[in-house]
């Protein structure tokens, strides 16, 4: 019955990605994380849209930032500014063992690592797992390493 509940939540925050702009964490042209600047979530603690210009790409995906110098640090250490779980909503690891499409404005730094969260219209009302996650974080930190080795595949 469990595993139904799961299958079906999954299902419906999904369907509504679709319409309401949450994105995956690497879309088809291979863009990580909707072109936002990963190192700026940590210096700016902010999400800044990378610019075309500024780009590094690592393994096939494209990662944008919104300066050179920003690029720059990326390229010397990237493992310090790629986000958990593959950029991959943690509260949805976490707390459904599912891997939902995220919004990049919603974010959270814990410990030196990236956060992604869902954020978005769902079922005609705001869902934000951000602040789900922070009225159990401790829980779900917990949870997440053994959550996302069963789903990383």
């Amino acid at each position: 019955m469990k595993t139904i509940q799961k299958f079906l939540f999954a299902v419906l925050v999904a369907s509504s990605f679709v319409s309401f702009g949450q994105i995956d964490p690497i879309d088809k042209n291979k863009i990580a994380i909707g072109g936002y600047d990963l190192v700026a979530y940590f210096t700016d603690k902010a999400a800044v849209k990378g610019k075309k210009e500024f780009t590094h790409e690592i393994n096939g995906v494209k990662y944008q930032f919104a300066s050179a110098q920003h690029r720059d640090s990326f390229q010397k250490s990237p493992e310090k500014y790629l986000p958990v779980c593959d950029g991959y909503c943690a509260w949805g690891v976490a707390e459904k063992e599912t891997k939902f499409s995220i919004n990049p404005e919603a974010f959270k730094v814990i410990d030196g690592k990236l956060y992604l969260f869902f954020n978005g219209d769902f079922n005609g009302k705001n869902f934000n797992t951000l602040q789900e996650w922070n009225k159990a974080e401790p829980a779900l930190l917990s949870k997440l390493p053994a959550n996302w080795s069963k789903i990383k595949k």
